[in-house]
């Protein structure tokens, strides 16, 4: 399973093809603006500024699948990101992570380290290397800024560098 051979629409319609980051790190989170763990994204933003000139990459999947926590439509989702908590990373269109309807590449997820890689909650944060290969996932109550999170970062920091 390789992240760079999955595509998806951009928040704004676009097609949003991975592999236009290959060769660099992907942080990939599910979001929903309706959620406890909404502020997140704030942080997300923050890891976003730090790393991107290493060469990270986030990006936010809107996701509706947990108690319909992302109730807004795509331009309402933009706005809100933008507007409450300056997110200018990349974002995809709504998608589903679980279930029948979920995403390819949560379907690659499932096939390849099976049920307890899916996320439970919205904003489950995914690290792929710049191999597109995944190194690590946290749930969604482990922050951003957590050690867990920035340790990971910091140790791969080295093979990132071009």
């Amino acid at each position: 399973m390789n992240v760079y051979e999955h595509v998806f629409r951009s928040v704004s319609g676009a097609t949003m093809p991975l592999g236009h980051w290959e060769g660099q790190p992907l942080m990939l989170v599910n979001t929903a603006s309706q959620c406890g763990y909404t502020p997140q994204l704030a942080k997300l933003q923050s890891l976003w500024n730090e790393y991107r000139q290493s060469n990270l990459v986030v990006i936010g999947m809107p996701c509706n699948d947990f108690d319909g926590q992302e109730p807004l439509t795509e331009a309402q989702i933009s706005g809100f990101y933008w507007d409450e908590y300056g997110v200018s990373f990349p974002l995809t269109q709504k998608i589903s992570v679980i279930g029948l309807g979920a995403h390819p590449l949560f379907v690659a997820l499932l096939e390849t380290y099976g049920l307890d890689i899916l996320p439970k909650w919205n904003f489950t944060k995914y690290l792929f290397n710049s191999r597109g290969e995944l190194v690590e996932h946290w749930p969604a109550r482990v922050e951003p800024d957590d050690s867990a999170i920035t340790h990971q970062l910091e140790r791969q920091l080295q093979s990132w560098v071009f």
